[in-house]
């Protein structure tokens, strides 16, 4: 096992690429590692003419991934929004890497990121013992990835602050970056793209300008449409954090995994999955990867402090803490949902005796 936490795509991936690329030989575009064809069936998964099988990065609606790959073999930028845990850093990440080989190429969107971090820096000891230089330069992820026919991804776009989010236009637009200290420029290499993400919830943080959706063809990535589509995404992402942080446990019962969802969609879409009972919202998002988190932590508990089958009482400390954001207002939601709901259903006895003992 390697001593790497979180291996970036194109490490944990490398084979599938690999074999991708050896059966491609559809047209790619200038700079691209493989064919959008290739791209999308790494994506969206399959089998490949010598049997190899490609796993799945994406379970949802293949036309939104076929459009998000169309955009970036166009000289327009992609924005991927939707609401938190719709796998839109997921997504963003593996097209960089199917596409160019690097999804390293990263600016996170803070409060507190600076101009600097889409455009350039300075080393500063460099500025002032020589003034302005090429070797005194820094380059940014953005200007890397122009100069190398590469993509770049901006993640969480609605936070930098507008006045920052507007130095993306001339890149954009112009593909090149002014250097005006220099008196020069970067101009794009062919390949260069920009793919950001955008959180719904975010939105009026830091509303993006006319100017800069008008550069910026927009993917809505929704929630999982039906439960089983839910629970195996859910499946699939606890079983390869449970690999790559090596816990000792079984993987987690399928039924168990099916409840957790559940609880997760019912709180989300206010009403039962029967459609008989209106429930009240969280303030929370009850996202997928919320659901991830809660389904890896009991798992954990269940290795470490268990007999290693995740059981009910591993998972309410997590399913309750998922849920309860606003200690007064959600409180009530979640109490009044354990109540009502999970107390009455056949065989989740177990996980109302559990998640009422944590909520205590």
């Amino acid at each position: 096992m390697t001593d790497i936490l979180r291996q970036h795509a194109e490490q944990q991936f490398a084979e599938e690429l690999h074999e991708l690329s050896q059966a491609d030989t559809r047209t790619r575009p200038p700079s691209w590692k493989l064919s959008p064809w290739a791209v999308a069936l790494y994506l969206l998964g399959g089998t490949l003419p010598n049997k190899f099988v490609v796993s799945p990065k994406y379970i949802g609606s293949t036309r939104l991934i076929e459009i998000a790959i169309a955009t970036l073999a166009t000289d327009r930028a992609l924005l991927l929004i939707g609401v938190p845990g719709t796998a839109k850093s997921w997504v963003s990440e593996h097209l960089s890497a199917a596409i160019a080989g690097d999804s390293t190429l990263l600016v996170q969107g803070t409060a507190g990121t600076g101009e600097e971090a889409i455009r350039y820096g300075w080393n500063y000891a460099r500025l002032l013992a020589d003034g302005p230089s090429q070797q005194a330069l820094v380059p940014s992820p953005i200007m890397r990835a122009m100069q190398h026919g590469q993509l770049a991804r901006v993640e969480e776009l609605t936070r930098i602050p507008s006045d920052v989010q507007d130095s993306l236009i001339t890149i954009l637009s112009e593909k090149t970056l002014p250097i005006p200290e220099l008196n020069s420029e970067v101009q794009a290499t062919k390949g260069f793209n920009v793919i950001a993400t955008a959180n719904n919830r975010d939105r009026g943080v830091n509303e993006l300008s006319s100017a800069l959706k008008r550069r910026l063809n927009t993917v809505v990535l929704p929630t999982p449409s039906s439960i089983d589509e839910e629970v195996d995404i859910v499946q699939r992402r606890v079983e390869s954090l449970g690999r790559a942080l090596e816990l000792p446990a079984e993987a987690p019962a399928l039924e168990e995994i099916r409840r957790i969802v559940t609880v997760f969609r019912e709180l989300r879409d206010g009403k039962t999955s029967d459609g008989k009972t209106k429930l009240k919202q969280p303030t929370g998002t009850m996202s997928t990867a919320e659901a991830i988190s809660v389904v890896t932590n009991g798992l954990s508990l269940a290795a470490h402090f268990g007999d290693g089958r995740m059981r009910a009482n591993d998972v309410a400390a997590g399913l309750v803490g998922a849920v309860v954001k606003d200690p007064v207002q959600d409180r009530v939601v979640w109490l009044e949902y354990l109540e009502t709901v999970v107390k009455e259903r056949n065989g989740w006895k177990d996980l109302y005796r559990a998640c009422r003992e944590v909520s205590e």
